[in-house]
């Protein structure tokens, strides 16, 4: 593997690095850079924590003129969080460069936004929506961009901003190099390519670099009712200290956050409905450790980049194989190892085997833990952190009077020591409901669908000013449906269609009597969505 010495980059660039103690490209860093400093356009595919940004970011600090006070690089994404965080990473790597870095994205006040840009940045780094949103007003030209990134390109056309990044796109010279980074590389989003990219280089690390050899994936089979309070047993017996939890919609986030704080547990939530202040508010305890467990959904979750995470827990199974990946790549970082826990029901055996065949790794489907056993390990645990202080505590005077006074009042230790235990375990007295051991069938499920996803069209479309966050926030509005049930959005003249969690499609009757932009909407189900 070559340093960044040998890949001849500015020497403000590699002093940088040399003080973030970055000495070796990562693979994705080592394969893309190369290409991307000689001027070609790259596809790559790359998951959180392997270094992605700064594969983009350092041949695009090369290409910067400081002397031109205009933007010539424009990097977008789909989230605020990862805007922020790629904000912050640029920041670091241009420290000893006079460029100026500046990141809009929705749920901040534009007035800011506004201030940033009257300083004359020369990278902009946003979310597709407010990007627009500046051009609109006249306070963002980019009619002098040469260098143009999509980060995390499948969210974003997942999410159906790809109208939005056509509309940017028409804002940029046409003659300009381009990369675009996602952690998954389905065909629709390498189609979507071709109509950004000339020529791409297609870099696509293998599956068998996708999954960490230092995670161990634990597997619970488990009815789905019961889910929560296999949950309850799992968190018990762990015991851990930095936990993530994954759960595929908003509302089961929240109802998440519910239950585990109704059981003393320092937890809280991230997901899209939450207000930018909240949003940070939850990053930062989650970071500092004041929580200890942090539940979100996949699309809140981009952009989250923490070394010390113990445990991921997929409350809730991923519909696809890449965010799977990419949801256990949190945990087992820093060689440090890892532990990646998934709950099943005995119905989504299919799916399991699914995984581990993309994955090229087997689960260890673990037994129930019973409350005997979490009694057990709890208590071992204590006995670990008791013996593992007595050293520190021999040194330790703060107690002296408290255990002076202890000592006139009984001359056996005994007593003393079983009801201070008991008072140290008294949030860890439960009462757990009985869960019923169950075990996958051997014969498919013939019930279960082919596919999670559905199709439906309805009767607006760009002729009434459709665009996709409006839209979403509309169904969430006007029929409850959240964004993480609606998957990918084509927009046409006449009607848009929408790819749809088959559980959610119920709720669209719901729209009869309902108006968008005025009009009576309607819609009905097809057989596919139109080819991009």
């Amino acid at each position: 593997m070559k340093d960044f010495l040998n890949m001849k980059i500015d020497a403000a660039i590699s002093s940088a690095l040399e003080e973030m103690n970055i000495v070796k490209p990562t693979p994705i860093q080592e394969e893309a850079i190369p290409h991307l400093l000689v001027g070609k356009d790259v596809i790559g595919q790359a998951q959180t924590g392997t270094g992605k940004t700064f594969a983009y970011a350092i041949p695009m600090l090369e290409k910067i003129d400081v002397s031109s006070l205009v933007i010539q690089a424009l990097v977008m994404c789909p989230t605020r969080e990862l805007s922020l965080q790629v904000c912050k990473e640029i920041e670091k790597l241009a420290k000893n460069l006079k460029v100026k870095v500046a990141a809009i994205y929705g749920g901040e006040s534009y007035d800011k936004q506004f201030k940033a840009l009257a300083k004359r940045p020369q990278i902009i780094i946003g979310t597709p929506g407010r990007i627009i949103d500046h051009i609109e007003r006249g306070t963002l030209k980019l009619k002098n961009v040469s260098y143009l990134v999509l980060d995390e390109a499948d969210e974003m056309l997942k999410m159906g901003f790809e109208q939005d990044m056509e509309t940017i796109l028409k804002e940029v010279p046409k003659e300009r190099q381009t990369s675009l980074f996602s952690a998954t590389l389905p065909s629709w989003v390498r189609m979507a390519s071709t109509k950004y990219m000339i020529q791409p280089v297609t870099i696509r690390i293998e599956n068998k670099t996708l999954t960490v050899d230092r995670i161990k994936e634990v597997l619970y089979y488990v009815k789905k009712e019961q889910k929560k309070d296999l949950l309850l047993r799992v968190l018990d017996f762990y015991q851990l200290s930095s936990v993530m939890i994954f759960a595929n919609t908003k509302a089961m986030v929240d109802e998440l956050v519910l239950y585990l704080q109704e059981r003393h547990f320092n937890v809280d939530g991230l997901h899209g409905d939450l207000k930018q202040m909240s949003r940070d508010r939850v990053m930062q305890s989650f970071r500092l450790g004041s929580i200890g467990i942090m539940i979100a959904t996949d699309v809140a979750a981009r952009g989250i980049d923490i070394d010390d995470i113990e445990a991921i827990i997929n409350f809730d199974i991923p519909q696809e194989n890449e965010i799977y990946v990419h949801r256990i790549g949190r945990t087992g970082r820093a060689g440090k190892t890892g532990l990646a826990i998934t709950l099943a029901t005995t119905r989504q055996k299919k799916r399991i085997e699914e995984i581990e065949m993309y994955t090229k790794s087997k689960f260890d489907v673990a037994e129930i833990p019973t409350p005997k056993q979490i009694q057990t390990r709890y208590q071992k645990n204590i006995t670990e952190r008791i013996l593992n202080g007595l050293e520190d505590a021999a040194n330790n005077h703060t107690f002296d009077n408290l255990l002076l006074d202890l000592s006139r009042k009984t001359t056996d230790p005994t007593p003393i020591i079983i009801r201070l235990l008991e008072l140290l375990g008294e949030n860890e007295k439960r009462v757990y409901t009985p869960i019923d051991t169950v075990r996958p069938r051997v014969k498919p499920d013939v019930n279960r669908p082919v596919s999670n996803w559905v199709y439906v069209s309805l009767n607006v479309g760009s002729k009434e000013n459709v665009r996709p966050n409006q839209l979403v926030n509309y169904l969430h509005d006007t029929i409850t449906i959240h964004r993480e049930h609606i998957g990918k959005i084509v927009i046409q003249k006449e009607a848009t269609y929408l790819e749809v969690h088959y559980q959610a499609l119920k709720y669209f009757k719901e729209l009869s009597k309902k108006k968008y932009m005025g009009k009576p909407i309607s819609y009905k189900q097809v057989r596919a969505l139109p080819k991009r």
